[in-house]
């Protein structure tokens, strides 16, 4: 929302592929290719949400894995780049189409290679469907190899609009920088959200521009609201983990960047400073062209803003005077509004985003004494404000007990609520054939492995509960579809989700369409713990029990 809290200029989505892609797997508008729904997932209703708060936000999408049919039995996007383009262009469409949204970027892969016959074909097919107005960002990985390839394939460079790289360190290289399009930091932070966190995100969000030329930064991610134990877990700029409870933590990197975006705005632009102060830290001044000026200062130290990639040399910053002088326009400038943090990591009392008595100018001149792990911004604009919010409800575990029956005939989402995918994709499914107790069902609706990003299981996983759970006890109505190699299994003190899960050990209780059983210590399947006969068998419904006991 604009004037409020992160007042957020840009909002990055995945184009749901059916595969990991960290934390989880998102389904695709397209598990085949015969097949299209713009309704699955939450991504939807994020962006829908996001334009009712800031109408203006820049919308981009881009996709880290693919369904299978793509690859046309090949985990590789590229062997036919106009099924790939289509895939995409459909996503785009389908945005407008059935959201009334409009697509402003879209990217290629997320940090795996890309390919410039794709890029180009991806332009064409854009302009022919009318869509002009989407730009491309290329490649979200690294400055090179793409910085390189624009430089000596004219029709490459003419069809990226901006070079995106993927935690930058703050530096760009020589070829992006002569290819003279706009440099983003297009995916960056990803830090645990305590007070170091915020002061990673306060330096990155200066010094990617003062050291690198970046005029965009994206925060991965943008709410951790996934649970805690998986993958970088509380790496969003705020923490929203508990659904069943509704308690929120509005953290540090939330009033970090209101430091930035409330105070400026798509189109403006940065201002050629040194950027660098005296003794450490750094400053950006940014205007509107209309006479508006803002200036973000920082003076993070290194212990207090380390991101969690890449490694940072060591540094020091010192208490400081620092003047600053004002010259052409912004010479008659007398007074700047001024808001400030102090992360306040001794004593864990930080002040966040509190606004501070005007500063005034003398003749384009004025001076701020200032302390380390500190973030002033000083404005023209009167706009800004911190608001208020209501008091979250009060934190709760996960609940000890807890039961769904997937009675939802029309679902606002297309997943049931706490479960989170990890191979696979589980979607509500009104079973219409079945007159008795199992009308409403959750089902595993993928049976090709996707293009793959991580490294996902082979066997379809979702995860519920608590990851410290040690003694517990689950039941699970279940249903094997597949008469050959069907098989369904329920499992307890699962210690692995995310990129990691296909190593995840636990307690694994498997019935296959053949009528065998097993207990196996991992996810895998490879250490038996029992087998036998268990008489199941498929498109029969069964009640399979597992109680763990220390």
């Amino acid at each position: 929302m604009p004037n409020f809290g992160a007042s957020l200029h840009i909002l990055k989505v995945e184009i749901g592929g059916d595969g990991q892609s960290t934390d989880g797997t998102e389904p695709s508008h397209m598990h085949y290719e015969n097949d299209e729904n713009y309704f699955r997932g939450y991504e939807w209703w994020l962006m829908k949400e996001a334009k009712k708060r800031n109408p203006n936000i820049k919308l981009i999408g881009l996709p880290w894995a693919f369904p299978g049919w793509i690859g046309r039995g090949q985990n590789w996007p590229y062997n036919h780049p106009d099924v790939t383009a289509y895939y995409i262009v459909s996503w785009i469409l389908g945005a407008k189409q059935y959201h009334n949204l409009d697509i402003d970027y879209i990217g290629i892969w997320n940090e795996r290679s890309f390919s410039s016959k794709y890029i180009k074909l991806l332009r064409y097919t854009l302009d022919k469907q009318g869509l002009q107005r989407v730009r491309i960002i290329a490649s979200d990985n690294m400055w090179e190899p793409i910085s390189f390839f624009m430089m000596f394939d004219c029709e490459l460079h003419q069809v990226v609009d901006i070079i995106g790289a993927h935690y930058p360190g703050t530096r760009t290289v020589p070829n992006a920088l002569a290819t003279q399009k706009k440099l983003w930091a297009s995916e960056d932070y990803s830090t645990f959200n305590d007070e170091v966190g915020a002061g990673c995100w306060a330096r990155i969000l200066n010094q990617n521009y003062v050291n690198g030329n970046m005029t965009s930064t994206i925060a991965w991610n943008l709410v951790a609201s996934y649970y805690e134990d998986l993958p970088f877990g509380r790496d969003g700029l705020m923490t929203a983990q508990e659904p069943w409870s509704g308690y929120y933590a509005v953290e540090g990197p939330i009033w970090i960047t209101a430091h930035t975006t409330q105070f400026t705005h798509p189109g403006w632009h940065y201002l050629q400073v040194d950027g660098r102060l005296e003794h450490g830290g750094s400053y950006v001044a940014l205007t509107d062209g209309l006479g508006n000026l803002t200036i973000i200062i920082e003076t993070m130290t290194y212990r207090h803003s380390q991101c969690i990639r890449p490694p940072l040399l060591p540094f020091i910053v010192l208490p400081q005077k620092a003047t600053f002088y004002l010259k052409g326009s912004f010479h008659k400038v007398t007074i700047l509004k001024m808001w400030y943090t102090k992360l306040g990591f001794k004593s864990a009392n930080s002040t966040l985003f509190h606004p501070l008595p005007p500063v005034k100018v003398h003749e384009g001149m004025f001076s701020l004494n200032l302390d380390v792990d500190e973030v002033y911004t000083l404005t023209t604009l009167t706009t800004g404000r911190k608001g208020t919010y209501p008091d979250p409800p009060q934190s709760k575990p996960f609940p000890s007990n807890y039961k769904d029956d997937f009675n939802i005939r029309n679902p606002p989402f297309s997943e049931a609520p706490h479960f989170a995918d990890q191979t696979g994709v589980f979607e509500y499914f009104v079973n219409t054939s079945d007159p008795g107790d199992h009308i409403f069902t959750l089902r595993q609706v993928v049976v090709q492995r996707p293009i793959t990003w991580a490294s996902d299981a082979d066997q379809a996983i979702s995860i519920i509960g608590d990851f410290k759970w040690v003694n517990v006890s689950i039941t699970c109505d279940v249903y094997i579809e597949h008469l050959g190699n069907g098989g369904v299994f329920i499992a307890g003190r699962v210690n692995n989700g995310g990129i990691y899960v296909r190593h995840s050990k636990g307690l694994f209780f498997w019935v296959f369409a053949d009528g065998t059983y097993q207990v196996t210590g991992d996810l895998s399947g490879k250490e038996v713990l029992m087998k036998g006969m268990s008489g199941v068998r498929a498109r029969v419904w069964h009640t399979l029990t597992l109680n763990l006991k220390v």
